[in-house]
C-alpha cells in the first residue's frame, strides 16, 4: 500500500450522476464544497447529467459560475446509473474518486473518512450502511428487505465480510480503477461490479461506517426491476472470474 504523507497534493474528485435532481442537487453539491473545504481536501466535483429533462443544468450552472471546481459532464452513453458513473470516471482528474448521491441520501463527512483512508494507503474504501456506528433514516421497508437478502447472498458466494455490497457510496484509487475497466454495467449493478471486481484482483480495501438519509425530494431511480438480469448476471461473471483466479493460483489452495 502506498502511503500519502502529504495530503495537500491528492486532489478528490467527487462523481455525482445525476437525473432530474433539480430539486436535491443545490443541497448536495453545497454541503460537499463545505465539507471539503472545511477539511482542507483538494477537490472537483463531476456532475454527470443522465439526460435530465427538468433544469438540472440550470442548477448546476449557478452554482459552478461561482465555484470552477464544480464542473458539469454529459453522459453520451446510454441513459443510466452505471453508464453516467462510468463516464464521470472516464473525465476524472484525482488521485482518487468517490461515487456520491445526487440525491442528498449520503453524508459528506463521510467523504472525509474515505480521503484519510486512501491516504493512508488503501487501493478502495466501502462504506457500509449497516454497522452498530451507521444512521439510516427513512429507509423504505421493500428496498430494505430485497438490499439485506441481495447483500447476504453476495457475501456468501464470495466469502465476504462486507455486508453493503450495494451501496452506490464508495471510493477508489485512480490505479484501481484503471485496473477494474473497462466497467460493462448500465445501471445499479455497477455497484456491485466495482468493488467485487476490485476484491478478486487484489487490490486493499477496508470498510467504514456510513449514514443514509431517504430522499426529501423527487422520485427514486432504483426500481425493483432493477435487481434481475442485469444484477444477477453481473455477479454471475465476476463469482467466474474469482473461480478463475483461484485456478490461476494454485498454490493459495495449500
Amino acid at each position: 500500500m502506498q502511503n500519502y504523507r502529504d495530503k495537500s497534493k491528492l486532489l478528490f474528485s467527487i462523481v455525482i450522476p445525476s437525473r432530474n435532481e433539480a430539486g436535491n442537487l443545490a443541497n448536495t453539491l453545497n454541503r460537499a464544497i463545505q465539507v471539503l473545504d472545511k477539511a482542507a481536501v483538494p477537490f472537483e466535483i463531476i456532475v454527470v447529467d443522465d439526460y435530465s429533462n427538468d433544469n438540472t443544468v440550470e442548477v448546476l450552472s449557478r452554482i459552478a459560475e461561482h465555484d470552477r471546481r464544480v464542473n458539469l459532464v454529459k453522459n453520451i452513453y446510454a441513459p443510466g446509473y452505471g453508464c453516467a458513473v462510468r463516464r464521470g470516471l472516464e473525465v476524472f482528474k484525482g488521485n482518487l474518486a468517490a461515487i456520491l448521491m445526487a440525491d442528498s441520501s449520503d453524508e459528506p463527512e463521510d467523504l472525509i473518512k474515505y480521503y484519510d483512508k486512501i491516504a493512508e494507503g488503501y487501493d478502495c474504501v466501502f462504506g457500509t450502511r449497516f454497522s452498530k456506528q451507521s444512521r439510516i433514516v427513512h429507509y423504505p421497508w421493500h428496498k430494505l428487505i430485497l438490499n439485506r437478502l441481495g447483500n447476504l447472498f453476495i457475501q456468501v458466494i464470495f466469502c465476504l465480510p462486507y455486508n453493503d455490497t450495494t451501496n452506490a457510496f464508495k471510493c477508489y484509487s485512480r490505479r484501481t480503477i484503471e485496473c477494474i475497466s473497462p466497467l460493462i454495467s448500465g445501471s445499479f449493478n455497477l455497484t456491485v461490479e466495482m468493488p467485487l471486481k476490485a476484491i478478486i484482483r487484489g487490490h486493499k480495501w477496508c470498510v467504514v461506517p456510513v449514514n443514509w438519509y431517504g430522499r426529501k425530494k423527487g422520485v427514486s431511480k432504483w426500481g425493483i426491476k432493477e435487481i434481475g438480469a442485469g444484477y444477477l448476471s453481473t455477479i454471475f461473471c465476476l463469482w467466474m472470474e474469482k473461480l478463475s483466479s483461484r485456478a490461476d493460483r494454485p498454490e493459495r489452495a495449500l
